[in-house]
């Protein structure tokens, strides 16, 4: 049975059907009406910022917020497009459009050709061998390198799996924020990553990286089981134990997942719900919805449950989330960042900071009110937008 007799519109679904891109997008009730009442007094008088992150190693605009220019965030793979795992929801497939260094002097020529076009950081990855280990030994030393000569350039790392002295060799290279899947449930990583792994191994790494100065952000990836729920909070478990600098969410995309084994989309609800339940275990951590979840309607659906959940900063965010988030009385600011770069309350302040960049919500504001004139819609008038134009100081 409903918590919640009353069928009648909440007020934050009220608010969801005045924007207009999300206006039909379908909305659990029960779970609408709970996030509404543990956060609207937090929400209010802007008290609880969220950061919009638009790194630009995928191509990304909406009405609201345009691509962010010449803060380049390239992903570049030391093994080129492959991988030994072949996990059954990549297939190998998402290091192919990555910028390929297979070597030391490759990587170096690569971060020379971005910091000249004025990168300021780049994801560093690679193809995994059959223990889910990326061999980067070899290039530890051009990682140093590339610190020492352009100190500025920021390096977020996947580690994939590790021990106590591969987190080391990778905190004396100069890494600034190190990666990892953290995977709760033995059967994901079994019949899903094909490991003759264990969970333990992966609390494990997780416990090397915290225990080094590197900025630490592990990543859950809602429905990896084909779809499904399952060892998620488990992981919520092992990232409590252990106390990263910042926690991100995604959401599985099985685009190259074979027939013999299909993924299904796992329900913005559910994704919804665990939103709600990594929020109330991790109160204090900043903890992102990364890049990675599924495209279309569903995505809306899932960007307006992280904006109710108090999620801290969101990557790619939906059309129309900007101004869902001001009609919540959020505080909106917009890094052109890579998300996981983001630790604490600081924007990309591993050393000093950077800018967020002003965000016209006037614009969107007057915007709204023509298109309301002009549908002669009741209710909430645009003057209860809380219009926020403000410019963060780096360092802020």
């Amino acid at each position: 049975m409903s918590l919640f007799s009353d069928t009648s519109p909440s007020h934050w679904e009220d608010l969801v059907r005045h924007v207009e891109p999300l206006e039909d997008i379908p909305l659990d009730t029960d779970l609408v009406r709970t996030l509404e009442a543990e956060n609207e007094p937090r929400f209010r008088g802007r008290g609880h910022p969220v950061d919009l992150y638009t790194p630009t190693f995928k191509s990304y605009q909406t009405s609201e917020i345009s691509s962010c220019g010449k803060n380049a965030w390239p992903a570049v793979s030391i093994t080129g497009p492959d991988c030994k795992l072949r996990c059954d929801h990549c297939k190998a497939k998402l290091l192919e459009p990555m910028t390929p260094a297979r070597t030391p002097e490759a990587l170096w020529r690569v971060v020379n050709d971005i910091v000249e076009q004025g990168g300021e950081g780049m994801l560093l990855t690679g193809g995994s061998n059959h223990r889910n280990e990326v061999e980067y030994g070899p290039f530890y030393d051009t990682i140093r390198r590339i610190k020492d000569d352009f100190p500025g350039f920021r390096i977020a790392l996947h580690t994939a799996l590790v021990d106590d002295d591969a987190a080391r060799c990778m905190e004396q290279a100069g890494i600034d924020a190190a990666m990892m899947d953290v995977i709760g449930a033995q059967e994901t990583i079994t019949q899903v990553y094909h490991l003759k792994r264990t969970v333990a191994d992966f609390e494990a790494t997780l416990e090397a990286l915290v225990n080094t100065r590197m900025k630490v952000v592990p990543h859950i990836v809602m429905g990896l089981h084909y779809g499904r729920f399952l060892g998620e909070w488990e992981a919520l478990n092992m990232i409590q134990r252990h106390r990263p600098d910042a926690v991100v969410l995604v959401v599985v995309m099985p685009f190259y997942a074979p027939d013999i084994k299909p993924f299904a989309t796992p329900r913005a609800a559910d994704v919804g719900h665990f939103f709600r339940d990594a929020r109330q275990a991790l109160p204090d951590l900043p903890l992102l919805l990364g890049c990675a979840r599924p495209a279309g309607q569903v995505k809306g659906e899932m960007d307006a449950y992280a904006v109710m959940a108090g999620i801290d900063g969101l990557a790619h965010p939906a059309d129309g989330v900007v101004e869902l988030a001001a009609r919540l009385g959020r505080q909106v600011r917009v890094i052109p960042s890579c998300c996981s770069m983001a630790v604490g309350e600081e924007l990309m302040a591993l050393d000093g900071g950077r800018e967020a960049l002003e965000i016209d919500l006037e614009a969107i504001v007057a915007d709204e009110r023509a298109r309301r004139r002009q549908r002669g819609i009741p209710g909430m008038g645009p003057g209860g937008i809380p219009v926020i134009m403000e410019h963060v100081a780096p360092g802020a």
